[in-house]
């Protein structure tokens, strides 16, 4: 298992308010500096070594998903009824050019995460066996993933949202579809981004949203006309930490 990083110890964990428009939010950093990944390891088969034989590396810790160093705090959410058990598909389409990431856009009237950016995914059902069966059982539901299309190639840690989901993000490189069937109340349209684009730390931008309750700090990777951020940009954050190790 990876170590997880410590917080620092003023970090204030703020939700942020209904109509919260992260777009708007001031950038505070761009991560430019930041070490890049070997092109190797965009490479199928070298990313899915890496994922089944991981380095010792360290998740980052954000404002967006601090809770989830400490065990017993998550232990604690659970029994309180508090913790929604979820998992996502990073869906990884081998792609002639090179991988790219396949990402929904969110409808707009949904109740949680209404009109964001995120992978295929939700929460798990009672007769899910394993984050597998949630994140393909997900997919084709809203997308209309072909579940024998994946090949599942290993997971990243554990991802505890502000908003109480424990999320689990299942990696799968995927033979692309000609087309996708959408559920038109949950998924508003589906885009691929590379996946080289994605983990180059000078599309990653650090945004801090302050308010009088307090601060949150989140990533944001913006491509094209579409705003990549918040859990989202989040996982793929922790993808490239794995890789440029």
């Amino acid at each position: 298992m990876p170590k997880t990083s410590k917080p620092e110890e003023d970090a204030i964990n703020v939700a942020a308010p209904p109509g919260f428009n992260a777009e708007a939010v001031p950038i505070h950093e761009v991560c430019i500096n930041d070490k890049k990944v070997s092109p190797e390891l965009l490479e199928p088969q070298a990313l899915k070594l890496r994922l089944q034989y991981p380095p010792e590396w360290q998740p980052e810790i954000t404002d967006e998903n601090r809770h989830v160093i400490a065990a017993d705090i998550i232990a604690r959410r659970q029994a309180a009824g508090k913790v929604t058990r979820a998992a996502v598909l990073i869906p990884l389409l081998l792609k002639e050019d090179g991988l790219s990431v396949l990402l929904t856009q969110r409808t707009n009237h949904l109740r949680d995460h209404a009109g964001q950016i995120s992978f295929p995914g939700g929460r798990m059902d009672p007769e899910d066996r394993s984050p597998d069966d949630t994140a393909l059982r997900e997919s084709q539901e809203e997308i209309g993933l072909d579940p024998g299309q994946v090949e599942i190639i290993g997971y990243l840690p554990e991802y505890l949202t502000v908003s109480g989901y424990s999320v689990i993000p299942v990696v799968g490189l995927v033979n692309p579809q000609a087309e996708y069937v959408l559920d038109e109340f949950e998924v508003a349209d589906v885009f691929e981004v590379p996946l080289k684009f994605l983990l180059d730390p000078a599309n990653h931008q650090i945004r801090l949203w302050q308010s009088e309750q307090g601060g949150r700090r989140f990533y944001s990777m913006p491509y094209e006309n579409r705003f990549i951020w918040g859990a989202t940009a989040g996982m793929l954050r922790n993808l490239y930490h794995l890789l440029k190790v």
